[in-house]
């Protein structure tokens, strides 16, 4: 059967390039949410945890990833004025993603509310923070020493604090470093130990009998 001369043919190869159109409070450009949509991720990702966040809205049926939650925070507070802080802060570091990328987070102890989040958990972006906040007088810190010596240098009045799980860990750590050098690390038992004082020798008289 042969094809109506008609009939045009088709290129396969052709691309159709569709141009989103921005709905103001709806929709934005290059969107694949509405804004309705990153309300509700953001709000269920601040009430539960991205990893639950991003598992809850698969059996709803909306495909998102723990990053791109994670993406879509960090999107949506870089948007909001920056906030004001305190004399003391809490100083830690998060993974924007586990084992790849990581940055710092800064906390308001007063508030209890996250100021600032840096892109980086080294010592160089913390001291840029910290030059434009030289008000702070009090930070609590993890045991890292990027940390301790950016915190030392741009604040050094500053008084740091270690929060209670590191002082938990210092102290195990201290704990087991003395007994390790008080006991040998392999203690040996002979395997006939506590034989020789319990048990006669084949042919010798007991002691208890012949009394």
């Amino acid at each position: 059967m042969g094809l109506a001369d008609d009939r045009k043919p088709v290129n396969l190869m052709t691309v159709h390039v569709s141009k989103s159109v921005t709905v103001h409070e709806v929709s934005n450009n290059y969107g694949r949410m509405t804004e309705r949509c990153a309300d509700f991720v953001c709000m269920l990702a601040m009430k539960t945890s991205c990893e639950g966040c991003a598992r809850i809205c698969r059996a709803m049926k909306l495909q998102i990833s723990e990053d791109s939650v994670i993406r879509l925070l960090t999107k949506r507070y870089r948007l909001h004025p920056v906030a004001k802080c305190g004399s003391a802060i809490g100083v830690d570091d998060f993974a924007f993603k586990k084992r790849h990328t990581y940055g710092t987070i800064i906390v308001d102890e007063a508030t209890h509310r996250p100021v600032a989040i840096l892109d980086r958990r080294d010592g160089m972006t913390l001291k840029e923070w910290l030059k434009n906040n030289k008000h702070v007088k009090t930070v609590t810190r993890d045991r890292a020493s990027a940390y301790s010596s950016a915190i030392q240098e741009i604040l050094p009045d500053a008084m740091q604090i270690a929060d209670r799980f590191h002082l938990h860990q210092n102290l195990l750590e201290a704990v087991k470093s003395t007994v390790n050098s008080v006991i040998p690390v392999d203690v040996r038992i002979p395997v006939d130990y506590g034989t020789s004082e319990t048990v006669t020798t084949a042919g010798e008289p007991c002691k208890k009998n012949a009394l």
